[in-house]
């Protein structure tokens, strides 16, 4: 049912919420996942893959990180770092290379919040034809 899960991360601890829930989704679907982080930074929207700031480079190694978790779970998953604007590189990503689900955790603003700030997980949610499973994180 779901061959490819794209996991959004936003590099904060609300992805624990997503992880773990996609960690046995995965599991029980034998799922292979891409985990996906946009670097926003100045340097990651001016430069984008040429991009070199210590955010770039925390946002490397902290992919690698939580690829290294899933894997010695058994779970296959590779990880992509993307530069710019997120929803609109998300959904890019998703139009160019598909899946099968999209997993994103929600920080849960109320109201007011989203309705100023807007929200990643809604603006990609809205933009995609693809299923998607948001989280509320704990």
């Amino acid at each position: 049912m779901y061959k490819t899960i794209l996991v959004t991360l936003d590099g904060t601890p609300t992805d624990r919420t997503i992880i773990e829930h996609i960690k046995q989704l995965a599991r029980l679907m034998r799922s292979f996942v891409v985990l996906l982080h946009v670097a926003d930074g100045w340097a990651a929207r001016t430069f984008g893959s040429d991009a070199v700031s210590p955010e770039v480079v925390e946002d490397r190694e902290y992919l690698e990180k939580v690829k290294s978790e899933f894997r010695s779970d058994d779970i296959p998953a590779e990880a992509e770092l993307a530069y710019g604007e997120p929803a609109a590189e998300i959904v890019k990503w998703i139009q160019k290379e598909g899946c099968d689900l999209v997993a994103m955790s929600t920080h849960g603003h109320r109201l007011l919040a989203d309705v100023f700030l807007g929200t990643t997980a809604t603006r990609v949610q809205h933009s995609i034809r693809v299923p998607v499973l948001l989280l509320r994180a704990k």
